[in-house]
């Protein structure tokens, strides 16, 4: 039996407005290879891109790999961390409270992966000294900046109006 790779994936989200415009990316590591990614969405959360960061990274791996995940997101590593990704999916992705899992779509997504890929998770401050953190948040915020050069003013206005719906409706 070969002997799975151990690979590094450090990953980030971010949003221009939350809701809004939002980014995701991360660096993928095994031994001297570093390759880095990023995308973005038109209207999304910057949870959502912080979950997407990591789905995209372990798509990328070819094999079923050991993956150490370093992430600033609270959201992404406490899940795990705290088990409560394992709670969610035996509950029918309800929550403690029985209400639903926010972003339930991404979230089966990635403990999906994690039976794929054997995936430990790490929580690194953001925006600090870390190099590789912060190389991924100038990946996300550079796959915002070309996602807003691609879209029209009309478009970036329609987008904008129905972000402001979105966080109305986050009040209620």
């Amino acid at each position: 039996m070969t002997e799975k790779k151990k690979v590094i994936l450090y990953t980030d989200g971010a949003c221009s407005g939350n809701p809004g415009l939002g980014g995701y990316a991360g660096i993928l590591m095994y031994g001297d290879v570093k390759r880095e990614y990023n995308g973005a969405d038109k209207q999304t959360t910057n949870n959502r891109m912080e979950v997407q960061a990591v789905i995209e990274g372990l798509k990328r791996l070819k094999y079923p790999c050991i993956v150490e995940v370093y992430s600033d997101s609270a959201y992404t590593v406490n899940a795990f961390a705290n088990g409560w990704i394992y709670g969610w999916a035996k509950k029918n992705w309800k929550k403690a409270d029985g209400k639903a899992v926010l972003n339930v779509d991404l979230w089966e997504e990635l403990y999906q992966l994690t039976h794929v890929h054997e995936v430990t998770f790490h929580k690194v401050a953001g925006h600090a000294d870390n190099e590789y953190n912060n190389r991924c948040d100038e990946l996300a915020r550079q796959a915002i900046s070309d996602l807003r050069k691609r879209l029209s003013p009309e478009e970036l206005a329609a987008l904008q109006a129905a972000n402001e719906v979105g966080k109305e409706d986050d009040k209620e």
